[in-house]
């Protein structure tokens, strides 16, 4: 295992064993990457991530092996050399390949060949130095065998088969197409006037390497295939294909020479080629998944880690039309303290009476600020705010809705919220979003979120898998105030779960706020091992013990004391005094357990104790004269926001309906490897429109730096 995974990461092999062990004990990748350092060496949570990954290749190809020669075993099909080349193999195609000439289906042509006793007269035609094959076919001539001709024809099924499961041929069509493959795509008439076929209409004709196919390109190919509107051909060089397996099996010039052509070329179109076509496109769409999942969790974490205003109090407004707008008004913690509509839009236009509420309302709950929804009748909303008079200075802030509506009907906002509608409960998320971004969208199925490309066309459990990663790992990089968590936010803390979240919540609801780290070990079923894993990600505001409101870990709580006992101070004026803490000759602490990495950590944590890594968040204004994609010129300047990044681009949210798209090449003068080295994910920036295709409803902007 070790030697496997150090191949496939190229980390450093005793970081790798050392890993594996703590994972090994259930140690957490976030415990693993924050307090274990010295003993991984220094290796970060994704890196460990990636050894996580390829232990369970491992695993999962050793059960594979496993069950194989269990199977073999019992066929009665296990050679020692047989077993030898199982049990060496590293690869699991190579391994299936190895297994297939046992994997027999007794609907095969072969097999319906070899019932009827043909199988000698195959081996006499691939021994090629007989004579007269006319006379060899007749004797094989009986029962369901009708003539010479069926018994050869029946040979070469059997020829075409032993073909097919030769691991040297496979493995040479392989080659050919993991290089040359040519994915191609033809409309399918009858379906390309259908509306949902025009967004597909790039792809009615194409073709493409399909090594070389960027990733969304071949999602969005596949998912026009699913809905019927192309058909999909993978393609190599066939002569080139066929003059290679030719080579490697006729060594004669005779009769029999002319049936193995004929059962290679079977061989090749009816199960080489179909079999290993969609090997190749399956791996492609692996490939593709993985580029895509990966383009997802960078944008989901830079949603989760997205600046928060952090414990204010925030009025915010779910902005619509017909229906009014649903505002609510939250304390400083995020607890609705009230509700109501507001119609300040048609049909009903009651402007006024809709800013003397939220000036009436706004004093009355001395709000901080106001969140509003980006969705339907947001731009008129926003107007209608920016031009109340109040008397105290307010912030005002438009916020993402996405995945709001998934939340407000979800069974945690019903428990949240028993008596209250979606609509409220969807205006709570948007102030909530403002306040804290990540404790709040915690809470959504990441993949309805929108922050990534055709999520629904990937591997489902991949990407589930991944994202979940991501929001670990913001959520333990952040920290996570026990006494204020919900039940979401609290189970993606390291060590912790959806169970013990429930148990730290019913224990918090009974006992009150936690007043020191000891007092989480009372948590019911909380034991020692969750304990470790958790303590150090877990803060209390206030408590008696400073350090129980930072990321130092409790283990580390001795060797501070000693520390400030050195220094001649307590551990509480020890906290953010840079001048004694670099007093401190960090070696002097160090042995089997704890080093310099370690130490390094706990030194800029009690500069800045409890700091939060995310930035402050910003006001920001779009250009107000911009309503709709009728006022775009080619030309303008105007302020955005990135809301969505692809491998070919960012999407950027300019204030009207439609988001514009600043393609790879517009990003940058220059070559551009990685949207994300230029843009994240809600970031405010100028971009110039370049073109406007109102028709399409499509806008093409321009990175302005």
């Amino acid at each position: 295992m070790i030697d496997f995974i150090t191949r496939a990461t190229e980390l450093p092999k005793q970081g790798v064993k050392s890993t594996i062990k703590l994972l090994n004990e259930d140690c957490t990748i976030p415990f693993i990457s924050r307090y274990r350092k010295e003993q991984t060496g220094n290796l970060d949570e994704v890196q460990i991530g990636d050894i996580v990954k390829y232990k369970e290749q491992f695993e999962a190809l050793q059960k594979r092996k496993k069950s194989i020669l269990k199977a073999l075993e019992e066929q009665g099909g296990l050679t020692a050399e047989l077993k030898q080349k199982i049990e060496k193999t590293q690869d699991v195609t190579a391994l299936e390949d190895l297994y297939l000439p046992f994997k027999k289906s007794r609907k095969t042509k072969a097999e319906k060949a070899r019932q009827n006793g043909l199988e000698p007269l195959a081996k006499i035609i691939m021994s090629q130095n007989a004579n007269n094959v006319e006379s060899i076919a007749h004797r094989y001539v009986k029962g369901a065998v009708g003539s010479a001709e069926d018994a050869l024809e029946g040979a070469r099924h059997i020829i075409s088969e032993w073909i097919n499961e030769r691991s040297d041929i496979r493995k040479g069509i392989r080659y050919q197409l993991e290089r040359f493959a040519v994915i191609s795509t033809k409309v399918v008439k009858t379906k390309s006037k259908e509306e949902g076929a025009q967004k597909f209409q790039d792809y009615f004709e194409w073709e493409e390497s399909l090594n070389r196919i960027p990733s969304h390109r071949l999602l969005a190919i596949l998912r026009a295939e699913k809905e019927g509107f192309i058909r999909i051909k993978i393609g190599i060089d066939d002569d080139r294909a066929l003059d290679n397996i030719q080579r490697r099996i006729i060594k004669s010039d005779n009769a029999f020479a002319e049936h193995i052509e004929i059962a290679i070329q079977d061989a090749y179109k009816r199960l080489l080629l179909p079999s290993l076509s969609n090997e190749a496109l399956q791996v492609a769409k692996e490939k593709a998944d993985d580029a895509a999942i990966g383009v997802f969790a960078k944008n989901l974490k830079q949603l989760l880690l997205g600046s928060p205003l952090g414990e204010k109090r925030v009025m915010a407004i779910d902005p619509g039309f017909r229906t009014g707008c649903k505002l609510v008004c939250l304390d400083a913690q995020g607890q609705l303290k009230y509700n109501e509509t507001i119609y300040p839009h048609p049909p009903k236009n009651d402007s006024k009476g809709a800013m003397k509420k939220i000036s009436s309302l706004a004093d009355a709950y001395k709000i901080h600020a106001i969140a509003i929804g980006n969705g339907t009748a947001s731009r008129e909303t926003e107007h209608l705010v920016r031009k109340i008079y109040f008397k105290n200075e307010i912030q005002v802030f438009v916020v993402s809705e996405a995945g709001a509506s998934i939340y407000s009907a979800s069974k945690i906002a019903r428990e949240e919220f028993p008596n209250y509608d979606v609509t409220v409960r969807g205006a709570v998320s948007i102030g909530r979003r403002l306040q804290d971004p990540l404790a709040e969208l915690v809470k959504i199925d990441a993949k309805s979120i929108g922050v990534g490309q055709y999520q629904h066309d990937v591997d489902q459990g991949k990407l589930k898998k991944e994202l979940d990663t991501v929001v670990e790992n913001c959520v333990n990089a952040v920290g996570v105030n026990i006494n204020t968590a919900s039940k979401p936010l609290l189970s993606y803390v390291s060590g912790i779960g959806p169970k013990l979240a429930e148990n730290i919540l019913d224990y918090r609801n009974k006992n009150g706020a936690f007043l020191s780290r000891n007092d989480i070990k009372k948590v019911p079923r909380l034991g020692g091992k969750a304990y470790e894993q958790s303590a150090g990600f877990l803060r209390i505001k206030g408590a008696q013990n400073p350090l129980d409101d930072s990321a130092v870990h409790p283990e580390r709580y001795k060797l501070i004391n000693k520390m400030a006992s050195d220094l001649k101070t307590t551990v509480a004026n020890l906290i953010g005094n840079s001048e004694k803490l670099q007093r401190l000759d960090l070696k002097a602490y160090c042995n089997e357990t704890i080093g310099v990495l370690t130490l390094e950590d706990i030194i800029i944590e009690l500069e800045k104790p409890g700091l939060d890594i995310r930035e402050q968040a910003k006001v920001f204004s779009f250009n107000q004269n911009i309503k709709t994609i009728n006022d775009l010129q080619s030309g303008q300047l105007l302020p955005g926001i990135v809301n969505n990044i692809t491998n070919f681009g960012c999407f950027v949210d300019i204030g009207i309906k439609e988001s514009g798209l600043v393609h790879v090449s517009n990003l940058s003068d220059g070559f551009v490897k990685d949207v994300s080295e230029h843009v994240h994910l809600h970031q405010q920036i100028i971009v110039k429109v370049l073109d406007v295709d109102i028709s399409r409803k499509r806008i093409q902007l321009k990175l302005h730096k």
